[in-house]
């Protein structure tokens, strides 16, 4: 089988706003105890009113002192953004100028496919036909592709997993297609969804994320994160280490390596060498008594490089801002009085 595991081979190729800080004359305790105050009673009102949610608290920023109680080991290079669900932004790193993506705006096709084409618990949704496009496009040496034979029917599932496991770029257009007639039709419906999300600094141009034209920051793309986080399907395909689709060779391996490993479950992976290294993550952390879900995106690492070295520096750097947060978090929400 031939799925590679980069996302494209090198040879041709939420508003985040910093924590605001303590002003003259306010003293940092008096400050912190108010904070406390505010996240007890937010969470009263959770429980008064019913709300829950998979992780910690469903929604909000409950504590602006949240970033302030952690140094976290940010990339030097490229940028990155940072949030735990519930509690607030942990900050972001680098100026939020809109570079190449890569195959991180496959979150964005899946985002607008189960938009369009909902599925729910382990329902398989339509089955859609591999047209000679995408088959042909399978045999291509320039990108990573899922080997797929044209007249080949799998359901709408089974093609979000091709799509999103080992980041399969023929799929990502043969699903604009299918949604749209053309692969530019569908960017169209790309990007009024991220202006729908508030991504001011988002284009996207193409399905799959090969352009480097399809541009965005780690704020933005956080803000996705969020949104998509959201969805049971989406969140399952995503936190699959591999998977084995009848009529497809193998075993298709997941691009993200860092899945089962400091709490990771998701998200996606990029890598090109305008792009270098990216990652869009999601990981749990166990804090206060509760189960968090920490959401990050890194993009732009070693840029120029080769994807494979890229995308390496991307894990790699995503790992240890994990790690970072999950030893702190309990202590840092201890101190908060969440």
């Amino acid at each position: 089988m031939r799925i590679r595991r980069t996302d494209h081979l090198e040879a041709p190729p939420m508003s985040t706003a910093s924590p605001s800080p303590v002003s003259a004359g306010e003293h940092p305790v008096r400050r912190l105890g108010a904070l406390r105050l505010a996240a007890s009673l937010w969470a009263l009102v959770l429980v008064a009113t019913g709300v829950s949610g998979c992780f910690g608290f469903p929604s909000g920023d409950v504590s602006e002192g949240l970033a302030a109680g952690m140094a976290l080991p940010w990339p030097e290079e490229g940028q990155a953004s940072v949030m735990v669900e519930g509690l607030g932004d942990l900050g972001s790193k680098g100026t939020q100028e809109p570079v190449p993506i890569a195959s991180v705006t496959k979150v964005m096709t899946a985002y607008v496919i189960l938009s369009e084409h909902p599925l729910k618990g382990a329902a398989a949704g339509p089955v859609i036909e591999v047209d000679r496009e995408a088959a042909d496009e399978s045999l291509s040496r320039e990108e990573s592709s899922a080997p797929v034979r044209e007249g080949q029917r799998f359901t709408e599932r089974q093609m979000l997993e091709l799509m999103l496991i080992p980041s399969g770029n023929n799929i990502a257009r043969l699903l604009a297609r299918w949604d749209a007639g053309t692969q530019e039709a569908f960017v169209a419906k790309m990007n009024r969804a991220a202006a729908a999300l508030g991504m001011t600094r988002t284009t996207y141009t193409g399905a799959s994320g090969i352009e480097p034209t399809t541009v965005s920051t780690a704020v933005d793309q956080l803000r996705l994160a969020r949104k998509v986080m959201k969805n049971p399907v989406f969140r399952s395909i995503v936190a699959k280490p591999r998977a084995t689709i009848p009529g497809v060779p193998g075993t298709i391996v997941n691009t993200n390596a860092l899945l089962g490993t400091s709490g990771v479950i998701g998200l996606k992976t990029g890598s090109s060498t305008p792009a270098g290294g990216a990652l869009m993550w999601a990981a749990k952390a166990s804090a206060g008594g509760r189960t968090w879900l920490v959401l990050g995106v890194v993009l732009h690492q070693s840029a120029g490089s080769p994807p494979a070295a890229g995308l390496r520096d991307a894990l790699d750097r995503s790992r240890t801002l994990i790690d970072a947060v999950r030893e702190s978090l309990d202590s840092v929400v201890a101190a908060e009085g969440v």
